[in-house]
């Protein structure tokens, strides 16, 4: 068997691999190691069988629907499980095969009420219902901590203490442990009777992951995240520094229009030297009796480099083919020190 464990922050996910057969399959992926799935995959020579989400992740983005469209690969998920793209929905008792690998699965509720827990010949993958030192929490939606009680004391934990446990998360730079060291070292394992597990749980005070709505809605729903709506309009347009757009300033350079995407109150406050103003949500509306001329060249900027990079890519959309984006924002450009005007735009 062939076995990876990638790590990005606290969140780990898997690839594991068929030797005789060359398939394989990924398990909790995260959209920020897109690349790096396929690049392993790749280079230990596998085909991507199978994709799976131990559960609906609610505090990072999932790659199982990017890395699920290639060919005969196949996205995995228990039969609960909100996201309508998954291809294989699962239940308790049943198994994948991957070549001459056998992967069992187990549905244990809790965290959410879709988490599933993969069991091979020598470990399992326990997503987030079991983690080193701890489990998974239950406040967040479909959590549910008497759930997690069964899942853990009627399932989980009656299998193999010698079965090595790789978790989904871990934000102390583990990889694994073992289900007997969990047993006897695990502090909330300690609670072995129902109500005070139960009330252990739900005494605890966690803040709600940063991404939470974000994460949910795309998880779900297959939709995009506005890291990846910002990474594919970055791929379609060009840059320019913002030592260069200063020189052209100074040079007082007649081709190329400075384009603020900003609301107005920020424009005021301080803008490019001799830049227009739109507001991003008004560019497709306002830019035709604006910037007549599709010709010119024109140079979009906000204040982080963000917004505006949706903006030239848009503007290119619509026909504006030499529009490009400030590499940087208005924030980057007062820090330097480089020249500010402020006030409404001049007709």
């Amino acid at each position: 068997m062939l076995f990876e464990q990638l790590r990005s922050g606290g969140c780990l996910s898997y690839l594991v691999g068929c030797e005789q057969t060359c398939a394989g399959v990924i398990v909790d992926p995260a959209l920020e190691l897109l690349d790096r799935y396929a690049a392993l995959a790749t280079e230990k020579g596998l085909r991507v069988r199978y994709v799976i989400d131990s559960h609906t992740h609610a505090d990072h983005f999932s790659a199982a629907r990017e890395l699920a469209r290639q060919p005969r690969a196949r996205m995995v998920m228990h039969r609960l499980a909100s996201a309508r793209f998954a291809d294989i929905r699962v239940d308790d008792g049943e198994r994948l095969v991957i070549g001459e690998l056998r992967i069992r699965l187990i549905h244990t509720p809790g965290h959410t009420d879709d988490s599933i827990c993969l069991v091979l010949p020598d470990r399992v993958l326990t997503g987030d219902t079991l983690l080193i030192g701890g489990t998974g929490r239950t406040d967040l939606p479909t959590g549910d901590p008497e759930a997690l009680y069964e899942s853990l004391f009627g399932k989980l934990l009656r299998l193999d203490d010698g079965l090595r446990v790789f978790p989904a998360h871990d934000y102390k730079g583990r990889t694994s442990s073992t289900l007997g060291a969990e047993k006897t070292e695990n502090p909330r394992l300690q609670r072995q009777e129902r109500a005070a597990f139960v009330e252990l749980m739900r005494g605890f005070d966690i803040a709600m992951p940063e991404h939470l709505t974000e994460a949910l809605r795309t998880n779900r729903t297959g939709g995009k995240t506005v890291k990846q709506l910002i990474a594919e309009a970055a791929r379609e347009v060009a840059f320019m520094g913002m030592e260069e757009v200063l020189a052209r300033i100074e040079s007082r350079a007649r081709d190329l229009v400075l384009l603020d995407v900003r609301e107005r109150e920020a424009f005021e406050a301080g803008h490019l030297p001799g830049a227009r103003h739109i507001p991003r949500g008004q560019v497709e509306l306002r830019v035709d009796k604006e910037l007549p001329d599709p010709t010119i060249r024109v140079l979009a900027y906000c204040q982080y480099g963000k917004i505006s990079t949706l903006a030239a890519a848009r503007l290119r959309t619509m026909g504006y083919t030499r529009a490009v984006a400030l590499d940087g924002g208005m924030e980057a450009w007062a820090q330097a020190g480089f020249p500010i005007e402020k006030g409404a735009t001049r007709p």
